[in-house]
């Protein structure tokens, strides 16, 4: 039995941990999630970090795509469009590095997103982005080869600059802090809010 077939109560664990990182960074920011994801990767083998950061493409990747159907400004759509594009890439750059290790990448989860207009995809957004730039980091010591590891830090660079793009739409400065603050276990678990269906 592998670690995405756990259940617990009802969810995977895989679900599990991501909705609980992705409730975290809802709110309390992004940035405080690492020290849980690192927590929650803790004795993972590579390709199981690489099948989280999966499924955290395969929601941001939808969430994108999604926001692409909203009456969003024409910056607002651009931005949408390029991200829903590089999520997409991040996708089958992951896919490929988990079959590389000779592992089956994960399917997809059924998403859900309160997003209706651009106001809420912009706050979505950054949290879904801060969050994402959150657990590569928090993964990243656990990772054990050095080419994943070049590979997860290639993505996390671009994941943080597209949080810098959504916060400076936002009127928000694009770097607020110099560093990650903590968050611990159970302050995470108490404050989920699933963003995933299934």
């Amino acid at each position: 039995m592998t670690d995405e077939t756990i259940q617990i109560s009802g969810i995977s664990r895989q679900a599990f941990i991501l909705r609980g990182a992705m409730a975290a960074g809802a709110v309390y920011g992004g940035g405080m999630v690492a020290p849980f994801v690192s927590s929650a990767m803790a004795g993972s083998g590579d390709a199981d970090i690489l099948n989280f950061a999966l499924t955290l493409e395969y929601l941001e990747a939808d969430f994108y795509k999604k926001a692409k159907g909203l009456d969003l400004s024409g910056d607002a759509m651009k931005l949408a469009k390029e991200l829903a594009d590089h999520e997409a890439q991040h996708v089958n750059a992951l896919k490929q590095a988990i079959k590389s290790l000779g592992a089956k990448p994960v399917k997809s989860p059924s998403f859900s997103f309160p997003i209706s207009d651009e106001k809420s995809f912009l706050k979505l957004a950054q949290t879904l982005e801060d969050t994402g730039v959150s657990a590569y980091n928090g993964a990243a010591p656990s990772i054990s080869s050095k080419d994943i590891l070049a590979a997860a830090g290639s993505i996390v660079q671009v994941e943080a600059r597209h949080a810098a793009a959504i916060r400076l739409l936002r009127g928000e400065s694009p770097a607020p802090e110099a560093f990650d603050r903590t968050l611990d276990k159970g302050a995470v678990l108490k404050a989920v809010k699933p963003l995933i269906k299934s």
